[in-house]
């Protein structure tokens, strides 16, 4: 969606007005990415991580498949995310991001739970 750049006169109360709107542009794509998806992109989570198959790590498709209804999920992986670990999915281990705020956490661990949806 773009928005072009626009400029008015009107008067108002005697006195000359100008009115202008700057020009941005908004991409369709950016504006339906899931907050989740875009915030990992921004973490380097896909350096590792694909959404649909394994990179170094395993996809987020197959995290969500496997802590399916498990209630403790998104605790453990949150302190996971923050912390780093080793084990759960083979020798490489994951880094820590201890500069990632727990808000982006628990909304990236949201989206991966939820199926880590691209749409």
């Amino acid at each position: 969606m773009r928005f072009g750049f626009f400029v008015g006169r009107m008067m108002l109360g005697g006195v000359l007005v100008t009115l202008a709107v700057g020009a941005f542009s908004v991409s369709a794509s950016a504006a339906d990415t899931p907050r989740g998806l875009a915030i990992a992109r921004s973490n380097a989570c896909m350096g590792c991580h694909a959404v649909d198959r394994k990179l170094v790590g395993p996809s987020f498709q197959q995290v969500a498949e496997k802590y399916k209804g498990n209630a403790g999920a998104p605790a453990m992986l949150a302190r996971k995310v923050k912390d780093g670990g080793s084990g759960v999915w083979g020798a490489i281990p994951m880094p820590a991001h201890p500069a990632m705020s727990d808000a982006d956490i628990r909304i990236v661990v949201d989206w991966v739970l939820a199926g880590a949806p691209v749409k």
